[in-house]
């Protein structure tokens, strides 16, 4: 397992969200302006909506902001207990505990980026190869971590 090669797909998904996200702004923001321009005021309430889209997307952007900073920081070192930056390999299948940025495909690898905060990290972070978690009552187990 690569996980320089994986931290650099992961920035990649990120940078992608942000970018989306972005031209979604700016095109929120021209149809705002378009608005303004050719509609009198009684459409006030459609420039109010368009407002509070815009503000939604820049909170949006802040968050994608504050993920790519977190993505950063991932260390690419093998792990023996399972933490920030893990690959962990399980009997429920692949995660990746970085950032909350959902499927992830690297060549044959299949996994899942999760958020170090989610109940699934929480429940597995410190656990070593070979301990067991539980999850709605169920046991599985820890087959690796890189």
């Amino acid at each position: 397992m690569d996980k320089a090669i994986l931290k650099e797909k992961i920035l990649e998904i990120a940078l992608q969200k942000l970018r989306h996200i972005e031209q979604l702004i700016s095109e929120t923001r021209a149809s705002n302006n378009d608005t303004k321009s050719s509609m009198g005021d009684k459409y006030e309430t459609s420039r109010e909506m368009l407002q509070q889209e815009i503000n939604r997307l820049l909170s949006q952007r802040s968050e994608i902001q504050q993920q790519l900073e977190n993505l950063q920081k991932l260390p690419i070192t093998t792990h023996s207990k399972i933490a920030f930056g893990s690959f962990v390999e399980t009997s429920l299948g692949s995660f990746y505990i970085s950032e909350s940025l959902g499927k992830v495909q690297l060549g044959d690898i299949h996994c899942i980026a999760i958020s170090i905060s989610s109940p699934l990290a929480q429940n597995l972070l410190g656990k070593s190869q070979g301990e067991l978690f539980l999850i709605q009552t169920k046991k599985h187990h820890i087959i690796n971590i890189y």
